[in-house]
């Protein structure tokens, strides 16, 4: 089962939350909590109180739908940090002109899983997965489709 909380238009910019959120990537809750502790970036009291939500989600849905998740193997799945809108700014320059600058924002998202005890991923459940196994496979393009890319030029 796959448990994720999402933080969106955070004022920091997703290049310095991607710093961070690589540090935590594929660790165990614990470890991954006690790295954000001690990680002097300011995004990380932020990522910290993030990682905490998604654990509160599993501890939640599992007493909800009555399964038995493991709150001590749980580990970091996925960490992404997406550009959410940009601010555009203007600073004053010399002789009257101005500059301008972008304020950058970010969409994290933290997902959680299971590990069993021979440390491989338990069964999870993505939404949308029985519908891309259902779809046909996508078709490789005839010889003929791949001659005309290799020449190049049209007659």
């Amino acid at each position: 089962m796959e448990f994720r909380a999402e933080a969106r238009y955070m004022r920091v910019s997703p290049q310095k939350a991607r710093l961070v959120l690589d540090l935590i990537k594929g660790r165990r809750v614990e470890d991954a909590l006690n790295t954000l502790v001690f990680t002097k970036k300011r995004v990380a009291p932020t990522i910290e109180k993030l990682l905490r939500s998604a654990l509160e989600n599993a501890n939640y849905l599992s007493t909800e739908k009555g399964t038995d998740v493991d709150i001590d193997n749980l580990y970091v799945k996925r960490a992404v940090a997406n550009d959410g809108p940009r601010m555009k700014r203007i600073r004053p320059a010399p002789m009257g002109r101005a500059y301008r600058y972008v304020r950058r924002i970010s969409h994290i998202e933290i997902a959680l899983a299971e590990k069993d005890k021979n440390g491989n991923e338990s069964a999870t459940t993505v939404v949308g997965a029985e519908e891309k196994s259902a779809r046909a496979p996508a078709r490789a393009p005839g010889k003929k489709a791949l001659k005309k890319k290799a020449t190049g030029k049209k007659k």
